[in-house]
């Protein structure tokens, strides 16, 4: 007897699910977000405010800029791996115009994630595989409930650590090491006065 061959979903089984189905392809398999807890949802928006405050612009100015950043969109790294990261980035000077469309296609330089017991292995092990093979070069994974911040260098054996810091740090974290962050006004835990 022959087992039946599995189909490996693709970005076309994405598109045909519900609208407010939040879902991900990881090894070719469609795999539902959960929905995030308070925590979550707030290091999420504050993460993205603290780092587009500065970063979401043109350079120039008083903050360096240089980026594009976006929430919850979907990256296609490959046929079978497209991930609804957290928060995602793109320097201006590799990719011009505004990444768009749905999946975007181009790779990112930078992508964050906000931990959770539901998403720490693909997280921390399916996504961090194929970010690395596809030359991503840098993967934050922040905590929310333990308020603490991971960043990693893309290195050729794989990602290596560069920092590691906790709410009351300060920190040069890199790709956007040209200022210094509060890790606590990341998580939203203290107001970002800078």
């Amino acid at each position: 007897m022959v087992a039946p061959s599995l189909k490996l979903a693709t970005f076309a089984d994405l598109a045909a699910l519900p609208e407010d189905v939040r879902a991900e392809i990881i090894h070719g398999v469609i795999v539902e977000k959960a929905r995030p807890s308070a925590e979550h949802g707030e290091s999420q928006l504050s993460f993205g405010i603290v780092l587009g405050r500065r970063f979401q612009r043109r350079p120039g100015g008083h903050w360096p800029g240089g980026w594009w950043f976006g929430t919850e969109i979907d990256v296609e790294y490959e046929t079978h791996e497209i991930y609804l990261h957290d928060i995602v980035g793109w320097r201006r000077d590799r990719v011009p115009e505004r990444p768009s469309g749905r999946p975007v296609r181009i790779r990112p330089d930078w992508a964050c994630e906000m931990l959770s017991r539901s998403n720490a292995k693909r997280d921390l092990v399916d996504k961090f595989k194929v970010l690395h093979t596809n030359g991503v070069p840098y993967y934050w994974i922040a905590d929310p409930l333990e308020q603490t911040l991971v960043v990693h260098r893309w290195e050729p054996a794989g990602y290596l650590v560069v920092i590691t810091a906790a709410a009351g740090d300060r920190v040069r974290a890199e790709p956007f090491d040209t200022v210094e962050l509060s890790v606590s006004a990341l998580f939203g835990v203290e107001d970002d006065e800078e």
